[in-house]
């Protein structure tokens, strides 16, 4: 899995180091996450950790600010969740996440990155169980961490799997454990750098270097959307 993770997260920041379209993503995820659970980051977990993803892009205070505002108060911004999951260049699987205040613009620029790349839309649901829905937190390995103990102390908050790659440690549990994981790393004083929602694909598929090309270039025109919020793929 972490090899695979590395994979996906090396492409998602690659894709993703465009100013301009990155704070816009984030600000998007930290009023949604406000608007949901409430505007106080230490009674929500959803909105710490969105904040916290938004500082490790060095997303300034203040546009950080603006986007808890914007969750409360008569004119909040309404977003609709909606899910998209689709099969572009040489079968590769697709599930989009989006956040939008117009579906109809939404639904129409996805299945127009899918068609223009010769691929398509799937009814929603149809890969559902291609990928596993887990709750991701990425911290720095400390010296005198023991990974052991780690692993026993956070079990019972619905850990599933901790793993140490270089210097970053990667702990996953289902999704629904999101909140109860972050709050027991809170408790031991791990600084969470990154956490998230991520579907990981339960049979990930190697593909060659000139298909990759062909699927990165439709994956750099979905993931340039505004609405788009996080698209993940099944490549190994």
């Amino acid at each position: 899995m972490g090899r695979a993770f590395e994979y996906r997260r090396a492409a998602k920041e690659k894709r993703w180091d465009k100013m301009s379209k990155l704070f816009p993503k984030l600000g998007k995820a930290i009023t949604m996450a406000a608007k949901e659970g409430g505007t106080d980051p230490d009674m929500n977990a959803t909105l710490r950790s969105a904040i916290k993803n938004a500082k490790a892009q060095n997303m300034p205070k203040d546009n950080i600010d603006a986007a808890i505002k914007r969750a409360d108060g008569k004119d909040a911004e309404s977003y609709s969740e909606m899910n998209y999951e689709g099969k572009g260049p040489h079968g590769v699987l697709v599930y989009i996440e989006c956040a939008t205040d117009n579906p109809t613009r939404t639904i129409a620029n996805v299945k127009s990155y899918f068609n223009k790349a010769g691929g398509s839309l799937v009814g929603n649901g149809s890969l559902e169980f291609m990928f596993n829905r887990k709750c991701v937190f990425e911290f720095e390995k400390t010296e005198e961490m023991n990974i052991e103990e780690l692993e026993f102390e956070l079990i019972d908050s619905g850990l599933e799997e901790i793993e140490a790659v270089a210097d970053k440690v990667f702990a996953y549990g289902d999704y629904t454990a999101f909140g109860e994981l972050s709050t027991a790393l809170e408790g031991l004083n791990i600084d969470v750098t990154k956490s998230n929602l991520e579907r990981i694909p339960t049979s990930p598929v190697s593909f060659s270097e000139d298909q990759l090309v062909d699927i990165e270039k439709m994956l750099d025109k979905i993931e340039d959307d505004d609405d788009i919020q996080q698209v993940f793929t099944n490549i190994e």
